[in-house]
């Protein structure tokens, strides 16, 4: 970009979020989840409302024993196994039952004990919950929210790999996704031990752009909260930058966004002073792709 830009005219056009609306929940995943264990859940089903809840559990076991992958899920635990401690020592269940040895009994009691203390039984007994499908699909949204950070990581590098192939590059044969230091050198003969510590710390580009003249190292990320982490990203990056100044044909640009930065905003204006391609969402959409990667 020609023009001399100004980092608070800059800053002002970074957004709140950029969450698509996939980043929320993935109900396919939600149902494929419960429909693996649909069938188990029909048969635990049985139970809501029993007068004699240990044993009808007991004998539900023994005649379904295939019944016990579905309890983690009940307590919002995607595991197989679960330790638990309490006065009387400690225990681990283990609820995948191809791990239980055929010729060792299943220690009924055991099971017995560990959804009375952590209130599975109540939750049948009661009749607090009318339907174990529903209760689980439940559950599994919630657990499935958790992924959110995951997938909010991955929106900016989506956004960007957008524009990439918008702006007429090809996947794996003029841009590449995650690539290490190394792989870089040996695919263009290039030498960047400077960025490497001589070999010693192995760096990862989200993408690598090459044209005819030139390759590009790029980062991406978005912080719509803030914290201490947005300060040394800025640092890092700062000197990253540095360092690659005195390569030559490798170019380092960042594209990066989130009104997280608001409390890392003197870091990143450090760095926006010194280094030349950093650039925002608003930069992308007017085309600064077309301007830099040439």
């Amino acid at each position: 970009m020609g023009a001399v830009r100004d980092f608070n005219t800059w800053l002002d056009s970074f957004r709140n979020s950029i969450a698509d609306y996939a980043y929320y929940i993935d109900f396919e995943k939600v149902h494929k989840n419960v429909d693996s264990i649909k069938v188990e859940l029909n048969i635990l089903n049985s139970l809501i409302g029993s007068q004699n809840m240990e044993a009808d559990f007991e004998d539900l076991l023994r005649r379904y024993p295939e019944v016990m992958k579905c309890i983690p899920v009940l307590l919002a635990v995607r595991a197989n196994e679960i330790y638990c401690q309490d006065k009387n020592g400690g225990y681990l269940y283990q609820f995948d039952i191809t791990k239980h040895p055929k010729d060792i009994p299943i220690p009924y009691e055991n099971y017995k004990y560990f959804m009375r203390e952590t209130g599975l039984f109540h939750l049948l007994e009661k009749h607090i919950i009318n339907n174990l499908v529903d209760y689980v699909t439940g559950v599994e949204t919630g657990l499935d929210s958790n992924g959110r950070k995951n997938r909010g990581g991955h929106l900016m590098e989506d956004l960007v790999e957008g524009f990439i192939q918008k702006a007429g590059f090809t996947k794996n044969i003029n841009y590449f996704k995650e690539m290490y230091i190394h792989q870089i050198s040996e695919k263009w003969n290039i030498d960047l031990s400077a960025i490497s510590n001589q070999g010693k710390m192995e760096k990862r580009f989200d993408f690598v752009v090459k044209t005819k003249d030139m390759i590009y190292g790029v980062e991406t990320n978005f912080y719509g909260s803030g914290g201490s982490k947005l300060n040394e990203t800025a640092r890092s990056y700062k000197t990253l930058a540095w360092e690659i100044e005195g390569i030559d044909g490798f170019t380092f640009v960042w594209f990066t966004d989130g009104k997280g930065w608001m409390s890392a905003k003197n870091n990143l204006e450090e760095t926006f002073d010194v280094m030349q391609h950093i650039y925002n969402i608003k930069d992308l959409e007017d085309g600064i792709i077309n301007e830099v990667f040439k």
